[in-house]
């Protein structure tokens, strides 16, 4: 006895697909809404205070904003001050400080700096950059990571270089 009932697999498999269309429609829809709303990164300020002069000892290097803002401070035995982005000029790397032998060692690719930057050894192409360094109206440091240089014949003049900036250790 044939039966007259109509088919429920047919209302199953065009179910599935308008719930299969629906779920593509949604995504698609979803997507396009997402697209309009930008993916922010939030980095630290390229201007930051880093304390005062006399913070800083004559003859050594501060790794004191190194993790924090990926720059060294240095003060000359003459009492001069600089800064130096710890940013390799190869690929990017943090060299990491060696007092006992007074470099830069990037530990990716061996390249070797010293310390006012310049390549000793390694495949980097040019010294490390000098940031702007300058006194605020408090008279604290205040580096700027936004001006910057590589080029040695330009780091002996501001704002790469504080000279005589009192408050000696």
């Amino acid at each position: 006895m044939p039966s007259d009932a109509p088919s429920h697999d047919r209302r199953v498999f065009v179910k599935a697909g308008l719930f299969g269309l629906g779920s593509a429609l949604f995504a698609s829809l979803a997507g396009g809404i997402r697209f309009f709303f930008p993916k922010v990164l939030f980095e630290p300020s390229s201007v930051f205070t880093a304390g005062m002069p006399g913070d800083y000892r004559a003859g050594e290097v501060s790794e004191r904003f190194r993790e924090s803002n990926r720059v060294w401070i240095i003060r000359t035995p003459e009492g001069a001050l600089y800064a130096i982005e710890a940013n390799c000029t190869h690929l990017g790397c943090t060299p990491q400080w060696f007092a006992d032998e007074r470099k830069f060692k990037c530990p990716c690719h061996g390249t070797n700096f010293n310390v006012a930057g310049e390549v000793l050894a390694g495949p980097a192409p040019v010294p490390l950059y000098r940031v702007s360094i300058r006194l605020d109206s408090r008279g604290r440091l205040q580096i700027d990571k936004r001006v910057k240089e590589n080029r040695p014949d330009k780091w002996d003049a501001p704002p790469f270089v504080l000279k005589d900036s009192g408050g000696r250790a």
